[in-house]
């Protein structure tokens, strides 16, 4: 072990970034070294919709580790996205999708994605029936 200018131990190989941030965690030791997300062949769009499920049967977060706590922590106030969670979570976003992976697999979110645009109505028809409660 060295120490550096400040008198701060080092492993061999550690790299620090300042005093206050410590080692850097490389994204493949928050995910196992896994980059895919699971068997759950759901594929994690960045504006795919994720909700908190803590309802469901055997809901416990007690085995998770941080990243994924911190994700459940930014679904309790709201339904967000995938991008959402990742900006929320100071994470990569590859991260984020192997982590919602995890998560989804264990029940504890569920995932949708948003109505396309091509689905939405014509907001001409939207406009009509403006006026016509308008009219009332």
């Amino acid at each position: 072990m060295t120490e550096d200018m400040t008198g701060v131990p080092h492993e061999p190989g550690s790299q620090w970034y300042d005093q206050e941030a410590g080692p850097l965690v490389r994204p493949y030791a928050m995910t196992g070294g896994r980059t895919k997300p699971g068997p759950t062949g759901v594929k994690f769009d960045l504006i795919a919709l994720v909700t908190l499920d803590a309802g469901a049967p055997g809901f416990d977060d007690t085995g998770l580790g941080p990243e994924h706590r911190a994700l459940i922590d930014l679904c309790r106030v709201e339904t967000q996205s995938v991008a959402e969670l990742a900006a929320g979570a100071d994470l990569p976003l590859g991260v984020v999708r192997v982590l919602l992976g995890d998560l989804l697999e264990l029940g504890c979110v569920t995932v949708s994605r948003p109505v396309p645009p091509a689905q939405l109505p014509d907001e001409r028809i939207l406009r009509e029936v403006i006026e016509g409660l308008r009219a009332l």
